[in-house]
């Protein structure tokens, strides 16, 4: 059995943790190389998602979920595994991101979703940037990563 399934479900939090590391550890390698700078974080994620999920189940990206558009949402077994990516950009993106991802939440029927937020800042460490905290908001547990 793959190291991401418990109990049959995805465990999206042991997944990000490990996206955490392979982030920091090769970041820097493809930051510079899009012109669109938002472009890298969501690429190198889907990618790093692919090739664990890859066989079986699905990564389906910009899907329309009432309002806006999702980035990522993970398919296994007939369950959705919603993701928000943010770039941290000024002191609100936290909360936008939270109530985006919980709108989406409430479209799919998820009780689960993970809001990725990438710190492009170079003046801040990484072991500021790497984080993971849960927040619960009218039922709904929303898994906040730092990357």
């Amino acid at each position: 059995m793959p190291r991401y399934l418990k109990n049959g479900r995805v465990d999206v939090d042991f997944l990000m943790r490990d996206f955490q590391q392979f982030w920091q550890t090769h970041s820097a390698i493809w930051k510079e190389k899009f012109d669109y700078k938002e472009a890298a974080p969501h690429l190198i994620l889907m990618a790093f998602l692919q090739r664990v999920i890859n066989g079986g189940g699905q990564i389906r990206r910009d899907m329309a979920a009432g309002t806006g558009r999702l980035d990522i949402c993970l398919i296994y077994e007939n369950r959705k595994y919603p993701i928000e990516l943010k770039i941290r950009y000024g002191t609100k993106y936290v909360e936008k991101g939270i109530e985006q991802i919980a709108r989406y939440m409430d479209t799919l029927g998820c009780k689960e979703g993970w809001l990725a937020v990438f710190d492009r800042r170079t003046t801040v460490k990484w072991d500021k940037k790497l984080f993971m905290k849960k927040e619960t908001i009218d039922g709904k547990t929303i898994t906040i990563v730092g990357l």
